[in-house]
């Protein structure tokens, strides 16, 4: 069986993103391709079992038939590092990975995929290095965009598997402006020569492969549907908080912005309704809205937001809730406070789920049109046979 150990320079590089398309290209290939993420932080339950949600992706995605016990074998609850300094974690955890990883054994091939950058687990004996070296597997590392900062992040963490014995085959670097930068990708290459680590490819940016639909969103921070707007599948283009005036409020939101708001700021929720419903034309009475905070010209305005999460559990009024169906806005009321909220829409703008249809075909066009998967597969080695 030859493995890959998917690493990454750090959270939200596009690690997942970049496994879900090599899975694909070697299921396509004919071959039979085993998924594993040996150590995960973010837990779910599936089936009755609890799993990594990246395990769960790739299982529900390719209708993988192993147990996720051999595809997600540790996880990391709250608490759980806390108790394995203090000597009460009392599991042979590494032995955990091995045996998950014999499960593949009768496979062509294991794609592994890391947490976070080379160094994370190392508080519980399993860092992305150690896991690695365990498994016996070469390691990709992907990085995102830029210059600079991919080139430092790639050395930095290739250093630390190789002091672990782990044969560093090359680099991925996603998220890529090829647009603005044409040439970029041979920049990156003569960049990476001298310290011996290929590049593998590049993946350009596109915003659907970050952004969530207003239904993730709805999902995601598990509110109270106020209004669904006109569609509930449109994919948001960006977020901003609603914690300034109106005025203000208004110069940095466009028709396709997601605005998280405290549900008690009508000042800043009606001048948004009554923006959207003037357009860019004005289309409503043209003129100035009087708000709780003064007055604010929304005149000739091009239209203000895409929809509404109302935090802090305060439902305004119900004349401001009418106002926002006459405007046809997404709204949602949620009790967590906008800080909570804006770090879980953060965490939605980055994340793959099994029911995002669109992205993960998206993904699997990105990744064949811009990745050389049987180079990449070129690069996979042979596990180690288990001792006797």
């Amino acid at each position: 069986m030859r493995q890959l150990y998917l690493a990454a320079t750090g959270q939200n590089r596009g690690k997942t993103t970049t496994a879900l398309g090599l899975l694909n290209g070697f299921l396509e290939r004919g071959l039979r391709a085993g998924f594993m993420k040996p150590v995960g932080q973010r837990t779910v339950i599936d089936h009755g079992e609890p799993a990594d949600e990246d395990a769960v992706l790739m299982h529900e995605t390719f209708d993988l038939p192993e147990p996720y016990s051999a595809m997600s074998p540790i996880h990391i609850p709250r608490g759980f590092t806390k108790a394995y300094i203090a000597g009460e974690v009392v599991e042979d955890l590494a032995a955990l990975v091995a045996r998950a990883g014999a499960t593949f054994a009768r496979h062509d091939v294991l794609l592994v995929e890391g947490t976070g950058h080379a160094g994370v687990g190392a508080v519980i004996g399993l860092s992305n290095a150690t896991v690695a070296a365990l498994l016996g597997a070469p390691a990709i590392i992907v990085s995102e965009g830029g210059v600079g900062r991919p080139i430092d992040e790639i050395v930095l963490n290739a250093a630390l598997f190789r002091d672990h014995g782990v044969h560093v085959a090359g680099a991925i670097v996603n998220k890529v402006d090829l647009d603005a930068q044409p040439g970029i990708a041979s920049v990156i290459e003569r960049g990476l020569a001298p310290y011996g680590i290929p590049l593998l490819g590049t993946l350009p940016v596109r915003p659907i492969l970050s952004n969530p639909t207003l239904e993730m969103i709805l999902e995601g921070v598990h509110g109270e549907l106020l209004h669904p707007g006109p569609d509930l599948e449109r994919v948001i283009d960006g977020v901003a908080i609603g914690a300034m005036e109106p005025g203000h409020m208004l110069e940095r939101v466009g028709p396709g912005t997601l605005v998280i708001v405290p549900g008690d700021r009508e000042d800043v929720i009606l001048t948004l309704t009554t923006a959207h419903l003037m357009g860019p034309a004005g289309s409503a009475d043209p003129g100035e809205f009087i708000g709780a905070g003064g007055r604010t010209n929304v005149a000739g305005h091009e239209g203000a937001a895409i929809g509404l999460v109302l935090t802090g559990g305060y439902r305004p009024r119900q004349a401001v809730i009418d106002a926002i169906r006459r405007a046809d806005l997404f709204a949602t009321l949620v009790r967590e406070d906008t800080y909570s909220v804006a770090s879980e829409v953060h965490d939605l703008l980055v994340k793959t789920h099994p029911a995002d249809i669109e992205k993960i075909e998206e993904i699997k066009r990105l990744v064949a049109e811009n990745l050389d998967v049987d180079r990449i597969l070129a690069v996979a080695t042979e596990a180690p046979s288990p001792p006797a």
